[in-house]
């Protein structure tokens, strides 16, 4: 297989500080790979601490004298558009690189680029169609909000999907005033490297967006600790979620973290079984499996449990694994040599927990690249590692079950909490099902279809707080209270009382 390599590759990928690119401090650099021949295409510059300092002092300084977080927010929304115009121009020159960077499918990852620039339409528009409350007590008191941006946003992205995980960051954090500093993955970071150009382009004025690459534990670490960085948005691991908690206790940071998931697509007996398949394929082996939201545990109700095993498993035999820039290709390489170890090592695990229906190892004609077949155990119990862990990958865990009772335990049954698909045509049930189960986010028949209005986020060990709509400008803004008296003041006097000097002489006056 010829690997397809873009065209006007850079030779090195730098910061982009206070509206230049520049190179660390210290010189520092790390490999970067790509995911089909595992070589290394180019190298980055690895930020230190030095770094993050240098990119969150001129993201101060815009903050604090540059005009972006004092524009009228029409003002921002046009910047915003030009922003989404941008991206849209070259949704295939981005979709290209991020396929080079991240093994994604093209199709899939022209969708993502897209997604991008509906991402900065979306709060270009809530920015001017925002209102704040306002409370009256007629004749006497009047009391409304006033949201104000906070300072500098420390960003920190992950290697799945990135340039539009990205943008779901970027977009509120800078609609809404502040100024920001962008760490992105390490495994990915050739797409980030586009937004400098594309904010130039649009007229976001220097210093409000500033980007250092690097190691999560040297410059995402540093970023975190930064005393004059107030908020920290980050989605990854949720390990890296309690080191990163632990780290910015110490500074009361605000803190919102997407973190990972193991989510339950629940499948009972009356549901439209092909459309479930379907689903349920697409949901955990699109984007490569490298998916928070991937519904990686298959829950399904006894008596129809044979007869979706089977559909199921001849179906991802059928998945297309190939060439991540063929238009044809439904799964492409995994974005890294780590990872791909990590996810051929569940693989293994699996082997030993569940029976396995399809997939299992390399598939055939790809003998190098980080190419995982998907793979399909079935009659996986609720204690095996395969069921319980995040694997990120192309893996599926299919479960039976009995009655509602017991698909409701298996679902909660794990430490996560991030998404839940749940299949019937019994409306009751669904809705029922829906409130008792522990996810952030719940689809009823129905395969993660995302109204940007409504909040993202999980329970459990899958996050902290939530964005999206209105919970994203709650998250970057400081809302603050001011009360109006209307009439007299209402309060309270204190010392109006006068006290003679006799009495205070005298102890005991009579």
């Amino acid at each position: 297989m010829t690997q397809h390599i873009p065209e006007g590759l850079p030779d090195r990928i730098r910061h982009y500080i206070g509206g230049q690119f520049v190179d660390s401090v210290g010189g520092e650099t790390f490999d970067v790979l790509d995911p089909v021949s595992n070589e290394v295409y180019v190298q980055a510059a690895a930020g230190q601490k030095a770094d993050i300092d240098r990119a969150v002092e001129a993201a101060q300084r815009a903050f604090r004298e540059g005009p972006w977080p004092r524009m009228l927010p029409r003002e921002r929304s046009r910047v915003l558009h030009r922003i989404a115009d941008a991206v849209e121009a070259q949704d295939a020159r981005l979709a290209e690189l991020e396929t080079f960077d991240t093994g994604l499918p093209i199709t899939q990852a022209l969708g993502q680029a897209r997604r991008a620039a509906e991402n900065f339409r979306f709060f270009a528009d809530l920015i001017v169609a925002q209102a704040d409350d306002t409370y009256k007590v007629p004749g006497r008191q009047v009391n409304y909000v006033n949201r104000k941006p906070i300072g500098v946003a420390g960003l920190i992205t992950p290697w799945n999907t990135p340039f539009m995980l990205e943008s779901w960051k970027l977009a509120p954090a800078i609609a809404t005033g502040n100024t920001v500093v962008l760490k992105p993955a390490e495994f990915t970071p050739l797409s980030a490297s586009l937004w400098a150009g594309i904010f130039e382009e649009a007229g976001l004025p220097k210093g409000v967006f500033n980007l250092v690459n690097g190691l999560g534990e040297e410059a995402g670490d540093a970023l975190v600790k930064h005393p004059d960085v107030p908020l920290i948005s980050f989605t990854g691991e949720s390990r890296t979620g309690q080191v990163i908690f632990g780290n910015a206790a110490p500074f009361l940071k605000g803190l919102s973290m997407e973190l990972g998931g193991k989510s339950p697509a629940v499948v009972f007996a009356d549901a439209d079984l092909d459309a479930a398949v379907d689903a349920t394929i697409f949901g955990v082996f699109s984007l490569n499996g490298e998916r928070c939201t991937a519904g990686s545990r298959i829950l399904v109700e006894r008596a129809i449990y044979d007869e979706f095993v089977e559909k199921y498993a001849a179906q991802a035999e059928r998945v297309v694994v190939g060439d991540p820039h063929d238009p044809r290709t439904e799964v492409g390489a995994l974005v890294h040599p780590e990872h791909y170890d990590k996810v051929m090592s569940y693989v293994e695990i699996g082997k030993s927990e569940g029976r396995l229906v399809a997939g299992g190892g390399r598939p055939e004609g790809l003998g190098t690249g980080n190419y995982v077949a998907p793979t399909v155990f079935a009659d996986v119990p609720k204690e095996a590692r395969i069921f319980q862990e995040e694997i990120f990958g192309p893996v599926v865990a299919i479960t039976p079950f009995d009655s509602d009772e017991e698909a409701l335990e298996l679902a909660n049954g794990v430490t996560y909490g991030l998404a839940a698909y749940i299949w019937t045509n019994d409306l009751k049930r669904a809705h029922n099902f829906a409130q008792a189960v522990e996810a952030g986010m719940v689809w009823l028949n129905s395969n993660n279809v995302r109204d940007l209005r409504t909040p993202f986020g999980g329970v459990k060990a899958s996050g902290l707080g939530h964005e999206g709509g209105y919970r994203s400008i709650d998250f970057y803004t400081d809302q603050q209270a001011v009360h109006i008296t209307l009439g007299a003041v209402h309060n309270p006097t204190f010392g109006k009382q006068e006290r003679h000097e006799a009495d205070l002489d005298d102890p005991d006056p009579r």
